[in-house]
């Protein structure tokens, strides 16, 4: 059972949901915005460490102040420092897709708050060779949103990543019978957090350009995962890091699944992140 509390931050409060005791470990979510996802992995994790789990700030359950500000990355990266100082940190962060952004500038910007950073499939197109023809790709289906919403513009984001969700074919019922009550809540919220995602993520996330330079100094304590599955496949999801791997000097570790490896196989994600995690030398 999570223990959850909303935390007031700078300009926003954020749910909260804590399992287990032990080490700290905060996983940061992606672009659902929602760590529901999250909730799987961290029941396995809970036994051996503390899993600190949270709606980054302007999604469903973590309400703004006011606006979205200027830097709303920077926004990101100051509130993950804020829980883990709240925490006691410092602490092991492992974050999926635009959460993996997030944490590697945590390194960047906070180092003394990480034990070990675990990105997971940042989307960093500006990494790729052929970026801007991904790019371009990209503003089409941010048109298809603007033009006919959220669930066509999905789909084209699916064919364009490998990433999604199965829909049901036209005129097939979702099935909801042993949905828990806790994702069928989360299905509830994805409407709202999509659309926070598309109008203030989802553009300039994928084009965050790193300081590679500060990264080099941190890359003992940083391990960049890739999705075997999402790998195998050739997934857009798998490259960036496959690049920025050999930019950095690293070896990409191979996790299980594809994009959500972590909800598909928590057992088998949670045995390789500690795996990975435990090869790192950090300062205690």
């Amino acid at each position: 059972m999570a223990s959850i509390e909303d935390v007031a931050v700078r300009g926003a409060s954020l749910h909260t949901e804590v399992r287990g005791s032990g080490p700290l470990l905060v996983c940061v979510v992606g672009g659902n915005g929602d760590p529901t996802v999250f909730g799987p992995l961290a029941d396995v994790l809970a036994s051996r460490w503390t899993v600190l789990t949270y709606v980054r700030r302007g999604f469903v359950r973590s309400p703004l102040d006011g606006e979205v500000g200027p830097d709303k990355l920077g926004d990101d990266v100051e509130d993950l420092a804020a829980l883990i100082e709240r925490h006691g940190g410092p602490a092991v962060v492992l974050g999926s897709s635009s959460g993996a952004i997030v944490v590697l500038e945590l390194l960047v910007r906070r180092p003394d708050l990480v034990r070990a950073a675990v990105a997971h499939e940042p989307p960093l197109i500006t990494l790729l060779e052929d970026h801007d023809a991904i790019a371009a790709r990209f503003e089409a289906i941010a048109e298809t949103y603007r033009r006919d919403g959220a669930q066509a513009a999905m789909a084209e984001f699916g064919e364009v990543t490998g990433v999604g969700v199965r829909r049901p074919p036209p005129g097939e019922q979702p099935a909801v019978e042993g949905i828990p009550a806790e994702f069928r809540a989360m299905q509830e919220r994805w409407p709202a957090n999509n659309a926070f995602w598309f109008s203030h993520e989802y553009g300039p996330y994928p084009v965050h350009e790193l300081d590679l330079t500060v990264l080099r100094e941190h890359v003992a304590r940083l391990v960049l995962a890739v999705g075997s599955e999402s790998r195998a496949e050739g997934q857009l999801a798998s490259r960036p890091n496959v690049v920025l791997a050999r930019e950095l000097g690293l070896t990409p570790v191979e996790v299980p699944g594809g994009h959500l490896g972590y909800l598909e196989d928590p057992a088998g994600f949670a045995a390789a992140l500690e795996g990975a995690v435990g090869l790192l030398a950090w300062e205690s």
